[in-house]
């Protein structure tokens, strides 16, 4: 008898008890997708040749134009504090919107959309929400998990003939009803449903679904002209076992009858347009379903392949842009605004949150601009889309938050001059929405990574289920030697694989050596805790983050390889400190927390070579700091988003900064005199340019001032 078919004989029993039960909607969930370099980092081989293999994110003529001339003329329209104020675009920007195809950028040219790629898509995206959030979001959705992508992959010829045109050229609008009051995280427990009828229409007999639905938390949904909508099928005619035809997903037009929609939500008081859907007893025919009949139950694949693909483009945008903003704006505050006779981005206190909030944007938008460039080769990233969903949001909120502490009393008083203010309450919106960043955390990012990702783990779990003894055996054998494998890297320390930039040839050394630690501990929790591990959701978001700062690490040595900007070589040798840093404390304390006095007695053998792997040093973070201070085109090449709006905070800072660049080597000088004259056209006379002096000196009191408003009574 071979070896393999005797191994497995003998482990299909414990096995068979040991591994987690997997139920058809998280198979699905789980085979959504495919696999790239996080996998070898999950394996503990991370190839750099493999990495560099990727290229550099490209954009079309067309998509480059689109970005120079549409959507710079529409940020030039948006004034983040009036729109707030309105609790709506103006009718002017959605005429834009339609007119210009923003909501069809996804759909192909033959439909009459702008076909753009990801990296396009995400740059679109990330710029209109470096000044608006809420324009930004108005455009995602469209663009996103939807019913456009949806009616392109799945959709019946005659569907896509009828709905796509009239998506991209805004004719309809569309929104996507999946959550449910009962079913949030859990969408695939949606009450939602339909039953499968039949009813007379114009003299002729129509099958279809006889729906109850209860939405809420949809975008667009208030201005929708067609919704996509999920429900379970069930088919009372078959036995009982048999009728549930599982989740299905269908186009409404609006108004339909039944259907009740219109109300708004209001999202952090948002401007974007947000509300429930509800329906009784709607009658939704055959053709209705996307795919028509034989796509009836394949809703839930359907989602979760398009969410693949989605989570790593909208949200993400958010979170760099929350990143880009904040970045901008604290280093060109700093520079204006002084207190005790010295610029605040002088302090030590400041300048070490501005150097971790622009360490910390390389990372997250390299990770961004990396998964981008791999969905544009067709990969569909699911792993990766749920790091980047998590990481990049949180990085969004961290960013923003460190912005407002900068601003101090500047960034909380409402009114058009503030900096951040709209944006700090739009931050939580992205953390929560598709899939809320606990969850992510805890469940998804090493739950989907482990089997998706692991070499070996997902061939035993199919082994077990189809009772395949030599196929568990041969996976069994592969995963112990993968295991000796990762052992030996732990305690020897082998070079890295294929050839990194020669200036972070050490970085890259440090990310090996840290992913072949992980790899096996990843694999020690797995073989010690088996299917508790899912259910110990603390051990398995210490994984998933592990998985993530490695993620971001290699993404980091990708971007400053394809860009070859060496100016940027001290953020990107910090950002894949900062990172491995993350990578590494993560793995101590998920050895501390595990239930194995033997595995944390050996730990510090196994984890040897990460100690040395320390934060930055606080001389390091001030000469960050100091060099965006004072070198504007570092700032321009870390946040190269930054949108011109119509009017605000912003919009000064802006003009602001240009007039300082003028006054140069003066503003220290301009400044004293000021405080103590108190006469900005005194200070502006000792000036060898006294007009540009006092363009600036009244620019840059602009900024500081913040609005007051009449009393109420």
């Amino acid at each position: 008898m071979p070896l393999s078919n005797w191994i497995g004989r003998l482990a299909m029993k414990p096995f068979g008890k040991a591994l987690p039960p997997m139920g058809d909607t998280e198979r699905v969930a789980l085979e959504a997708g495919t696999v790239g370099f996080e996998g070898q980092l999950f394996a503990g081989r991370p190839d750099f040749d493999v990495l560099a293999a990727t290229g550099a994110n490209h954009l079309t003529p067309a998509e480059q134009s689109f970005l120079d001339n549409e959507v710079r003329t529409l940020v030039a329209m948006l004034d983040d504090y009036a729109i707030d104020q309105a609790r709506d675009l103006p009718p002017a920007v959605w005429q834009f919107l339609r007119d210009k195809r923003f909501f069809g950028m996804i759909i192909p040219s033959e439909f009459g959309g702008l076909g753009f790629g990801h990296f396009a898509h995400a740059a679109v995206v990330t710029r209109i929400a470096t000044v608006n959030v809420a324009a930004a979001v108005t455009v995602m959705v469209p663009n996103s998990l939807g019913p456009g992508e949806l009616l392109q992959h799945y959709g019946t010829d005659a569907q896509k003939q009828h709905y796509l045109p009239r998506l991209a050229d805004g004719r309809d609008l569309p929104c996507f009803g999946l959550t449910s009051p009962y079913a949030g995280s859990d969408a695939a427990s949606i009450p939602d449903r339909g039953v499968l009828t039949e009813r007379v229409i114009d003299g002729k007999p129509v099958r279809g679904f006889l729906v109850q639905f209860d939405k809420r938390y949809i975008t667009l949904a208030p201005v929708a002209t067609v919704v996509g909508l999920a429900f379970h099928a069930v088919d009372p005619t078959r036995p009982e076992g048999e009728r549930a035809l599982g989740i299905t997903c269908a186009l409404l037009p609006v108004p339909t009858e039944g259907m009740d929609i219109g109300s708004r939500h209001r999202p952090m008081h948002s401007a974007f347009m947000n509300g429930p859907i509800r329906g009784k007893d709607v009658f939704v025919p055959m053709d209705w379903v996307i795919g028509g009949e034989p796509m009836v139950g394949q809703g839930w694949r359907m989602l979760m392949e398009s969410l693949a693909a989605g989570r790593a483009i909208s949200l993400p945008a958010l979170g760099a842009a929350l990143q880009q903003t904040s970045v901008f704006v604290t280093v060109g505050y700093g520079r204006i605004r002084e207190q005790f006779g010295l610029q605040i981005s002088r302090f030590h206190a400041v300048a070490e949150r501005i150097a971790r909030m622009a360490v910390e944007l390389y990372a997250s938008d390299a990770a961004r601009r990396y998964t981008a460039a791999v969905l544009d080769q067709g990969e569909r990233p699911s792993v990766a889309s749920a790091i980047l969903k998590v990481h990049l949001t949180e990085a969004g909120r961290r960013a923003i938050n460190d912005g407002m502490d900068i601003l101090g009393g500047k960034g909380i008083i409402a009114g058009p001059k503030n900096l951040l203010g709209v944006a700090y309450r739009h931050a939580p919106i992205a953390i929560t929405v598709e899939g809320a960043n606990i969850l992510t955390r805890a469940l998804i990012i090493f739950g989907q990574g482990a089997l998706r990702c692991h070499p070996f783990v997902l061939a035993e779990m199919n082994a077990v289920q189809s009772r395949d003894a030599p196929a568990l055996g041969a996976a069994l054998l592969g995963h112990g030697g993968h295991v000796l494998r990762n052992l030996g890297a732990c305690l020897r320390h082998p070079p890295a694989l294929g050839t990194p930039p020669p200036e972070l040839a050490d970085e890259a050394r440090l990310i090996a050596r840290v992913s072949a630690k992980y790899a096996l501990m990843a694999d020690l929790a797995m073989g010690l805790l088996g299917g508790r591990l899912k259910r110990m959701e603390l051990l398995s978001a210490r994984l998933g983050d592990v998985l993530s700062h490695l993620y971001m690490a290699s993404a980091s040595v990708w971007r400053y390889q394809v860009e070859a900007d060496a100016a940027m070589l001290p953020f990107a040798r910090a950002a894949i400190r900062v990172q491995l840093d993350r990578a590494a404390a993560s793995l101590r304390d998920l050895v501390a927390n595990l239930p194995s006095r033997g595995l944390r007695i050996v730990a510090p053998l196994l984890l040897r070579g990460t100690n040395p792997l320390a934060p930055l040093r606080d001389k390091d973070l001030i000469a960050l700091s100091d060099s965006l201070r004072e070198n504007r085109a570092l700032v321009q090449r870390l946040c190269p988003d930054i949108g011109v709006p119509a009017d605000g905070g912003l919009r000064d800072l802006m003009l602001a900064l240009e007039l300082a660049d003028a006054v140069g080597d003066e503003l220290p000088e301009l400044n004293q005199v000021l405080r103590r004259t108190e006469s900005l056209e005194q200070a502006a006379g000792r000036s060898r340019d006294p007009a540009a002096a006092l363009a600036y000196l009244l620019a840059a009191d602009k900024v500081i001032q913040v609005d007051d408003f009449p009393a109420v009574t």
